[in-house]
């Protein structure tokens, strides 16, 4: 008997290379995603105990082609679609084995097409290929659950009869591919909301999606950048958290725990991006990383050195988390209340939102090491209210605690 948690990690990896695959195949991005779907359920019902087959992906495939060819089949309002299930039933028999070819990438590009909003692509490319709930997509983006439920069903008729493949016009879908897969990844690193700090599945899937995307645009300097930027952080994933699950910030961790071979390799693409040309975003994103990374301890960080590549970042792109990491650095540099005046700035462009509970979190950060513990504790509190993750409200809110009542 095989364990549930492995079946759901597997089930996981493997639906959007399936929905891909039906797509490519037969088109009707609902119907397909619906058929998906009852193959999964299938699976999670019949493998724990039968065992998992040794071509799980060619499994939900033939399943889940199946599925939709019944769906197909039972609308009989409309000659032509039967007839088009007819042709393709006969096709179904033949997907004993998966693919070689893997389609979540054709299905990436498919999202992002340049038809769609940049909000609708993300959310569709979070829901078909992340495997994000609407919920979680909605809680990201801070709107209605029906909000969002709405953008991704218009998203799906927009694309419908859209060619599936890999599209000739790269450069004007690379951004908002690059943009969601980093988006995926951020999730993955860093949940929003729930019990554990991370998502290594959707980490894992962003960092084998940003390869795939790497191998046909080796020479694109943001494309190895990004890739870059996702191995620099996930290398430390094991010393983000305690045995017990707590958070343990960057300059706590055991830098013997993080993986030297991501590290090597990602320093190696980063400064192959580096030298490909100007430096673009994502590319900036990783040399900051890199130099934490290479640093040999929390104090011997190079800050000034990071302090400088973020000045060069916020001028590419200044948006909130930019300018928020902006403010450490230069806290790091000239010292907390520097910092603090950061902070202050910011928070009156931004008002309430903008970064959510991490400008408490850094602002209790930086006034602690000020020595204003009563604002810090403040501060820590009015951080762990406002996240709903819950390891990184245990965290502020035992910060908070450390500095007395």
């Amino acid at each position: 008997m095989t364990e549930p948690t492995a079946i759901e990690d597997l089930l996981r990896r493997h639906a959007p290379q399936v929905l891909g695959a039906l797509v490519r195949r037969y088109g009707h991005f609902d119907a397909a995603e619906d058929a998906v779907q009852e193959a999964l359920l299938a699976a999670a019902r019949q493998w724990p105990t039968d065992g998992v087959p040794d071509n799980p992906r060619g499994w939900l495939i033939r399943v889940a082609a199946r599925r939709l060819t019944d769906t197909l089949r039972a609308d009989t309002a409309r000659r032509e679609r039967e007839e088009r299930a007819a042709a393709l039933s006969a096709r179904v028999t033949v997907q004993d084995r998966a693919p070689r070819e893997d389609d979540t990438l054709s299905l990436l590009f498919l999202c992002c097409h340049p038809g769609l909003t940049p909000p609708a692509q993300i959310a569709l490319t979070l829901r078909a290929v992340g495997g994000l709930t609407t919920a979680e997509i909605a809680r990201a983006y801070l709107v209605p659950e029906a909000t969002m439920a709405q953008r991704i069903s218009r998203a799906k008729q927009k694309v419908r009869g859209v060619r599936f493949g890999r599209p000739d016009n790269w450069a004007e879908r690379l951004p908002a591919v690059l943009h969601t897969l980093y988006l995926i990844f951020n999730e993955g690193y860093t949940a929003t909301s729930g019990a554990s700090l991370m998502r290594r599945d959707l980490a894992g899937e962003a960092i084998r999606l940003t390869r795939a995307v790497h191998r046909l645009l080796p020479d694109d300097g943001e494309v190895t950048g990004l890739l870059a930027l996702m191995l620099l952080t996930d290398a430390r994933r094991e010393a983000r958290t305690g045995p017990h699950g707590e958070l343990i910030p960057l300059d706590e961790q055991d830098r013997d725990r993080w993986e030297k071979a991501a590290v090597e390799e990602g320093v190696a693409l980063v400064t192959q991006a580096l030298s490909s040309g100007p430096a673009g975003p994502y590319a900036l994103r990783a040399a900051i990383a890199a130099v934490h990374d290479e640093a040999p301890s929390a104090a011997a960080t190079d800050w000034r050195e990071i302090l400088g590549l973020y000045d060069f970042l916020v001028r590419l792109v200044p948006g909130p988390v930019e300018r928020l990491n902006r403010a450490v650095a230069v806290a790091m540099v000239h010292g907390p209340r520097a910092g603090l005046a950061e902070l202050d700035a910011l928070a009156d462009e931004l008002g309430e939102l903008g970064v959510g509970h991490r400008l408490d979190a850094v602002r209790g950060h930086l006034l602690e090491r000020a020595g204003a513990y009563s604002k810090a504790r403040a501060a820590y509190e009015s951080a762990a209210a406002k996240t709903l993750s819950l390891p990184e409200q245990r965290y502020l809110q035992a910060r908070a605690a450390r500095l007395g009542p």
